[in-house]
């Protein structure tokens, strides 16, 4: 097996010390802004197999989301049925959130793919990965070139998170029925 495989490993069925540093690192994480920008990924194996390289022109992000569900405001302007619900239903998932904040932060850069780093009570924690539009290195490579070139990937779900949610937005009750 390589190096890689058993860092998988590692993070799939984690030890009683990798489960202390874990918590540790959440903890720091938490005082921490709600967008970072990180040296390294933080795993490693599931950046280089959703396409990081370690070269110039690549940025990896660690976006933190509020976790639950998403409280509607104060009802104003009278009651309607619809402003009666508690909560809304959104149809993303919070990965695609993620990179939608990240990409808002770095205004130069589109999403190339995103992963979990982690959670808590509160958070979720993903590492995005960013490519620098305008970066040499970016447009020397023919697939990031493409890539670089559309604009709007995270908030138009052209990533693999936003293709997942995507499937399922517009689908009513029954949907399942009719497949």
């Amino acid at each position: 097996m390589g190096m890689y495989k058993y860092l998988r490993e590692a993070w799939k069925k984690p030890t009683d010390s990798i489960k202390a540093a874990q918590r540790e690192r959440m903890i720091y994480w938490r005082k921490q802004d709600a967008t970072v920008r990180v040296e390294h990924p933080t795993r490693i194996d599931r950046a280089r197999s959703l396409g990081y390289k370690a070269k110039q022109g690549f940025l990896v992000v660690r976006q933190r989301v509020k976790r639950g569900g998403k409280m509607r405001p104060d009802v104003s302007g009278g009651r309607r049925p619809k402003a009666s619900r508690m909560w809304l239903t959104l149809k993303k998932n919070y990965q695609w959130i993620a990179e939608e904040k990240a990409v808002k932060k770095f205004t130069n850069c589109e999403v190339l793919n995103s992963y979990w780093a982690g959670q808590d009570g509160k958070h979720y924690w993903y590492e995005v990965i960013l490519i620098d539009r305008s970066h040499p290195n970016i447009q020397k490579d023919p697939i990031l070139r493409n890539i670089a070139s559309q604009r709007g990937r995270a908030a138009r779900g052209l990533t693999s998170a936003g293709k997942k949610t995507r499937s399922l937005r517009g689908k009513g009750k029954g949907y399942e029925k009719a497949r």
